[in-house]
């Protein structure tokens, strides 16, 4: 496990939207809601689109390809085709910096 790893800025992620950062190799989305961060997978467990493209509700993101579903807090599916749910990661903020543990 490689620790907690800098992605970028609370500034980057502004509030109620979505951006995806390279952590470690591997697309990480990062989002913004109400002020918490969370962290998953980038990538649709269904056809690989990119989740940071995707629509934000509340604590759902919705992918654009497909419209596959997911809550942004646990990766879990809340609406298929995909059937497969996303890693998610903990996320730390730290002096204005998004850390996310991988």
């Amino acid at each position: 496990m490689a620790g907690l790893v800098r992605v970028g800025s609370t500034d980057d992620v502004p509030e109620g939207e979505l951006r995806a950062f390279e952590v470690e190799g591997n697309a990480v989305a990062v989002v913004n809601v109400g002020g918490t961060f969370y962290a998953f997978d980038d990538l649709c467990t269904h056809r690989q689109c990119s989740l940071a493209d995707g629509d934000l509700e509340g604590t759902t993101v919705e992918c654009i390809c497909h419209g596959s579903q997911f809550d942004v807090t646990t990766g879990e599916v809340l609406n298929g085709p995909a059937t497969e749910p996303v890693r998610s990661y903990e996320v730390r903020v730290e002096d204005g910096a998004i850390q996310v543990q991988v």
